[in-house]
């Protein structure tokens, strides 16, 4: 049997999976500490990954009086193996941190606008999935990268998943 603490795994200090997404990283939030990306760390990558994948999700979204439909919060790509996570307030800043983080390239939201878009809901207890793609390559995309593009584009190249959920 496989020792759980070998698994590739997404965590985040701030999230207990299963836990409350804390208000800074919503549309709740206030001044500086709203709408904010959370923090995300990942461990033991699978062997020969050369790109990771980022989806973030509601799973419980949809207009109020329609169907259930996933709305997407956050998309992000190419991010090297070489980084063990992402900080806190990321979003939007990969060319201002430089170096390893330059490479990143995030996608459209629900909303039609790249980076992280906090939730605003009219009501609470909706869960939200962090889902990390370990890829054997990296993603050739133009100017907009979204979900259905990146989905479509890893076929064939996970190499492993690792999900955080979260309540909000």
């Amino acid at each position: 049997m496989a020792d759980p603490s070998d698994e590739f795994r997404l965590v985040s200090p701030h999230i207990d999976h299963g836990g409350r997404l804390p208000r800074q990283y919503t549309g709740e939030g206030q001044g500086a500490k709203k709408n904010i990306s959370p923090p995300l760390e990942w461990y033991n990558l699978p062997e020969g990954t050369k790109s990771l994948a980022l989806v973030v999700e509601d799973l419980d979204g949809g207009e109020p009086d329609g169907p259930i439909v996933p709305w997407v919060h956050w998309v992000v790509v190419n991010i090297p193996p070489t980084l063990k996570g992402l900080p806190e307030g990321f979003s939007g800043k990969g060319e201002e941190l430089g170096g390893e983080y330059s490479k990143i390239k995030e996608g459209i939201h629900y909303w039609k606008q790249p980076g992280w878009r906090g939730p605003v809901l009219p009501h609470h207890g909706h869960r939200f999935e962090f889902k990390l793609y370990a890829l054997d390559d990296e993603l050739h995309f133009g100017n907009k990268v979204t979900k259905e593009r990146m989905l479509e584009a890893i076929q064939g190249h996970v190499l492993g998943e690792a999900v955080l959920m979260a309540k909000f």
